[in-house]
């Protein structure tokens, strides 16, 4: 016959306390002297004491369970935030539901309703792109985290890539290895990505006291607009020697056209792309240089933060996550 499942009873029967001492010493609660609590804990590990979730969430009122409600599960970008997130909360115990609405706003209501049905004890709500995104509304009974798309509403809790500090860590890569004439290339004007690239590129050039290439170049994420802007710019800018990207695929469609016109990479012009899509980054030729925006780790922060939330230290405002710098050999051969 197998052995049944050790209860908080036969832990605080062992430790010689009460049920609800027991409690409080495995619930953390301050209300317990620490050589009481020492011996609990002790006991439970002795045991190989596992808490019921459910007897818990009544005792603390919670359920343990958080919402994950993504725009679309394209895998670019949300995929690598939620992995993050997840892997924090599973290192806090705390079931997750996932939702993806698709990009749908109605869906989203729909979905949101259904996880404060199953009264989760917060939600994150993570982006497709960096575009501020409306807010939930104060009328959400839970706390909300909002990742890599923050919310409109400065009130509430958002975290995103630094973009500005990403193209800043590019350019200044460029200038350390000697570079003079560089010149942009990015995606949709109408992107907060877009916008907040180009003045990290403005800022370093500024600072080092060079000054850009031609104009940045706006079009389309995608390496057919990487090969166009490529045929322009060295046409009209012949002499430039390195290039920033707004993503890799530019970057790839980019170095397409340098290759086919005789410019080498980079001992003629340096390359420098962004996201680390690895797919596509280490598979051109030759492997590209790019920004990594470290989106795991945002997802990861972005959690930890949903825990103070629930614990009541809410963290308002936008908070800005670090980039790295990937060095490959379209930079440093």
């Amino acid at each position: 016959m197998a052995d049944r499942r050790v209860t908080i009873s036969d832990v605080a029967a062992r430790a010689g306390v009460s049920i609800a001492t027991a409690s409080k010493a495995l619930n953390g609660r301050q209300d317990v002297r620490d050589s009481t609590r020492r011996r609990v804990l002790a006991v439970a590990h002795e045991l190989s004491f596992q808490p019921n979730a459910l007897a818990r969430g009544l005792l603390t009122g919670q359920t343990r369970t958080v919402g994950l409600l993504t725009s679309g599960c394209n895998g670019r970008f949300d995929f690598p935030v939620l992995l993050g997130a997840e892997d924090a909360f599973g290192a806090g115990e705390m079931a997750v539901l996932l939702c993806d609405a698709r990009g749908d706003a109605i869906r989203e209501q729909h979905h949101l309703r259904a996880l404060l049905s199953r009264q989760v004890d917060g939600l994150i709500v993570v982006g497709d792109s960096t575009n501020p995104r409306p807010s939930l509304g104060a009328g959400v009974p839970v706390p909300v985290v909002y990742a890599y798309a923050p919310s409109e509403d400065p009130a509430d809790v958002s975290f995103v890539p630094d973009d500005v500090d990403g193209a800043m860590l590019a350019v200044g890569h460029l200038l350390a290895m000697g570079r003079r004439s560089i010149a942009h290339i990015s995606g949709p004007a109408n992107y907060t990505a877009v916008q907040e690239r180009a003045e990290g590129v403005r800022r370093a050039l500024e600072e080092a006291g060079v000054a850009q290439t031609g104009r940045t170049l706006v079009g389309e994420w995608s390496q057919r607009w990487g090969r166009h802007a490529a045929e322009i710019l060295l046409m009209s800018e012949p002499q430039v020697d390195a290039v920033f990207c707004g993503n890799d695929q530019i970057a790839a469609g980019f170095l397409d056209i340098a290759r086919e016109r005789g410019r080498r990479v980079p001992e003629d012009i340096a390359v420098v792309g962004y996201d680390n899509w690895e797919i596509l980054a280490g598979e051109t030729r030759p492997p590209l240089t790019t920004v990594d925006m470290n989106l795991e780790r945002l997802g990861r922060t972005a959690a930890q933060h949903l825990f103070a939330a629930i614990d009541g230290r809410a963290t308002p405002g936008v908070h800005r996550m670090p980039c790295r710098l990937v060095i490959r050999d379209s930079t440093a051969p």
